[in-house]
């Protein structure tokens, strides 16, 4: 199959941070974008949440107990998922 190259024009601000995003997941911006095209593909639909997100109440009390914990100093930080898993014992 040969491969086609894609220009896409976005703000480079807007760049910077989807890439953060993508190499936290551990992908650059090229794979998530033949990712996300694949799956629209597979799915025959554009894979976006167009919807307004409005926490239900266990995420609104989980919330207010990560805001209380921020503001007391009462927490841990964790360096990767791996480190987050082993200290809760999974």
């Amino acid at each position: 199959m040969a491969s086609a190259s894609l220009t896409i024009r976005i703000d480079e601000s807007l760049k910077r941070e989807a890439s953060l995003v993508a190499e936290y997941y551990g992908f650059d911006l090229s794979s998530v974008t033949r990712a996300f095209y694949k799956q629209m593909v597979r799915e025959r639909s554009i894979p976006l949440n167009l919807g307004s997100y409005e926490p239900n109440e266990e995420s609104l009390r989980a919330i207010a107990e990560t805001d209380s914990a921020i503001a007391s100093g009462s927490y841990e930080l964790y360096d990767d998922a791996a480190s987050l898993l082993a200290a809760a014992g999974a």
